[in-house]
């Protein structure tokens, strides 16, 4: 993982129609490219949830996708919240 200077913890909820259309597999996918780890969860009110450490920048390209056009579904909102990395993270899961 990223070095503790420039580390971060990024946790996204994804509002929209992102449930049953692929979304949790793309953000994998784009989460492994950038060397990132964590998780895409299905949430019961219909939102994704996105947990992700790395390289700060790699958390903030990750967050530019999830917002881009170019994401499964429709994508009305992703609200962020930046935390300091908590370690223990391995790989990346879909829930």
């Amino acid at each position: 993982m990223a070095d503790e200077h420039d580390a971060a913890r990024l946790t996204a909820w994804v509002h929209g129609m992102v449930q049953g259309v692929g979304f949790r597999w793309w953000t994998r996918s784009r989460a492994l490219e950038l060397g990132l780890v964590g998780s895409a969860t299905n949430l019961a009110d219909g939102r994704v949830q996105v947990v992700v450490e790395g390289r700060k920048d790699n958390c903030e390209r990750l967050l530019t996708a999830l917002r881009s056009p170019g994401s499964p579904g429709r994508v009305d909102h992703v609200a962020e919240l930046w935390s300091p990395p908590r370690g223990g993270l391995h790989g990346f899961v879909e829930r």
